[in-house]
C-alpha cells in the first residue's frame, strides 16, 4: 500500500476544499502565497499570506483535522488578522491569538458538511462570539483576564525582530478565563508579524490582492449555491473601482465553470516537481446587458459604459453579447458576437421613461435565455419590491440611489465614470 507524503497529503486537502461548494470560496486565497510543510514549527503559522504547517504537528492529524488546520490559516490570510492587528499581537499575543483563532474556528465550525473538517486537538471554540470582530473579542478577553501584565519583549510578544514569532511556543500550557471557564491554551498556530507588510503600499497590495480573491471565490460559492460567511462578506463589500469589479465578474463567471483535470498537469507547479491539476476552462457562451434608458440614463453615460462593454468582449470574446433595453418594459434588444470590434458604435438605446426593473427578469424567463452571467446597468431608481426570478448570477450597477438593494446578486455602486 503506497502511502502520501506529508507535501501530497497537503495538496490534497487543498484540492478537497477547492471543490467542496462550502470552502471553494477560499480557493484563490489558497492559493496565494507560498503552503508549505516546515522542519521546527510547533503547529502552524502564516505571515499574513504565506502558510507554513509543521510536519510533526501535520502528520498527526486525520485528513479532517488536515483540512481544519489549512482552512485555520487560510482564514488568518481572508480576513487579513495578521497585518491588521500587530499592534494587539504586539500588546498580548496569547490573547490577541486566542482572539484571532476563535473568529476562524468558529466558521469553520459552522460549516454545513460535518464530515468535511474537524478541529485538531487542543483548538478553542465558543459561538458565543459568533458575529463579533476580533478587536471585540481580544477586548472582552482582556476584561475577563485582568491578572495579565502587558508582555516585555521575548517570548509572547510578537516582536517583529528574528524570523517573528513561528518558532515560538509562548502561549502553550497558559490558562485563560473565556467566559467564566479555565481554557488551556496549548497547540494554538503563530503569528509572524515580521513577514507582515510594512508600509502603506505593501498593505494596499495586500488588501487588493486578497479582495480580489474573495470576489472570484465569492461567485464561484454563490454558483454552487454556498452562503457567505459575514466576516468574509464584509470583506468582500469593500468598494473598488466599478470597471474593475465589471471585468472581474464576468472573468469569473467564466472561471467559475472551469473544471479541474488531471489529464494534464498544472505547467507552472511542474518546474517544482508539484505535481497538480490544471485548470479546464470553458469559453463563455452568452452574456445579457440589460442597461436602463430611463430619463436620467444619458447617451454619455450609457457610451462610458459602452466602452468598458467593449474591453469585456476583447478579453472573454463571448459568443454572444444581448443588450436589453429597458424602462417599464423590455423595449427591444440587440445581439452581437463578442468578437465586435466598435460596441460604442453598435448600441441604439430603445425606451426612456419609468423603471420597472422586474420586466427584465420576467422577459429573460418568457425568453428562456440561460447565459452565463446578467450585468444591469440602472439607476437604481425601480420599484420598492422588484422581481427577480432568474438563478443566473448577476452583477448591479448602479449610478445613483445610494440606498438601492438589489433582490439576488452583487451590488456595486458607481460613484465616479
Amino acid at each position: 500500500m503506497a502511502y502520501l507524503t506529508d507535501e501530497e497529503r497537503l495538496k490534497k486537502q487543498h484540492i478537497v476544499l477547492m471543490r467542496h461548494k462550502e470552502t471553494a470560496l477560499y480557493g484563490s486565497i489558497m492559493m496565494m502565497g507560498d503552503s508549505a510543510i516546515a522542519e521546527g514549527v510547533p503547529t502552524a503559522y502564516t505571515d499574513g499570506t504565506n502558510k507554513k504547517y509543521g510536519r510533526e504537528f501535520f502528520a498527526k492529524q486525520n485528513d479532517k483535522q488536515a483540512r481544519f488546520l489549512v482552512m485555520h490559516e487560510n482564514l488568518h490570510v481572508a480576513l487579513m488578522h495578521i497585518p491588521r492587528h500587530k499592534d494587539l499581537i504586539r500588546e498580548d499575543a496569547t490573547l490577541a491569538n486566542v482572539a484571532m483563532d476563535i473568529i476562524v474556528n468558529n466558521i469553520i465550525d459552522n460549516l454545513e458538511d460535518k464530515n468535511l473538517c474537524e478541529m485538531p486537538e487542543g483548538g478553542i471554540l465558543d459561538h458565543a462570539f459568533d458575529g463579533w470582530s476580533v478587536r471585540e473579542v481580544y477586548n472582552e478577553l482582556k476584561k475577563q483576564n485582568p491578572q495579565r501584565q502587558k508582555p516585555q519583549g521575548g517570548a509572547g510578544s510578537g516582536s517583529e525582530s528574528g524570523d517573528g514569532d513561528e518558532n515560538n511556543d509562548s502561549g502553550n500550557g497558559e490558562v485563560i478565563n473565556i467566559n467564566d471557564k479555565k481554557v488551556t491554551v496549548r497547540n494554538q498556530d503563530h503569528h509572524d508579524i515580521a513577514g507582515a507588510p510594512k508600509t502603506a503600499e505593501e498593505m494596499k497590495k495586500l488588501e487588493e490582492g486578497v479582495g480580489r480573491a474573495l470576489r472570484e471565490g465569492g461567485i464561484l460559492a454563490a454558483r454552487l449555491g454556498a452562503n457567505v460567511p459575514r466576516d468574509i462578506s464584509v470583506s468582500i463589500e469593500k468598494p473598488l473601482d466599478w470597471k474593475e469589479e465589471l471585468r472581474e465578474f464576468v472573468t469569473a463567471s467564466v472561471r467559475g465553470r472551469d473544471e479541474l483535470t488531471w489529464r494534464r498537469f498544472h505547467r507552472g507547479l511542474l518546474a517544482n516537481d508539484i505535481l497538480a491539476p490544471s485548470v479546464e476552462s470553458e469559453t463563455m457562451t452568452e452574456i445579457i446587458i440589460a442597461i436602463d434608458t430611463s430619463g436620467s440614463i444619458t447617451q454619455e453615460i450609457i457610451s462610458t459604459f459602452a466602452m468598458q462593454l467593449q474591453t469585456i468582449c476583447d478579453v472573454c470574446k463571448p459568443e454572444t453579447v444581448r443588450v436589453l433595453w429597458w424602462d417599464t418594459d423590455v423595449h427591444g434588444e440587440q445581439v452581437f458576437g463578442g468578437d465586435s470590434p466598435n460596441v460604442k458604435d453598435i448600441l441604439k438605446p430603445l425606451g426612456g421613461g419609468g423603471t420597472h426593473v422586474s420586466c427584465v427578469s420576467k422577459y429573460i424567463e418568457q425568453k428562456k435565455y440561460n447565459p452565463d452571467c446578467i450585468v444591469v446597468f440602472t439607476d437604481g431608481y425601480v420599484e420598492d419590491t422588484p422581481r427577480w426570478e432568474t438563478g443566473v448570477e448577476t452583477l448591479w450597477l448602479v449610478t445613483q440611489n445610494r440606498n438601492f438593494k438589489p433582490p439576488k446578486g452583487k451590488l456595486v455602486k458607481i460613484d465616479k465614470l
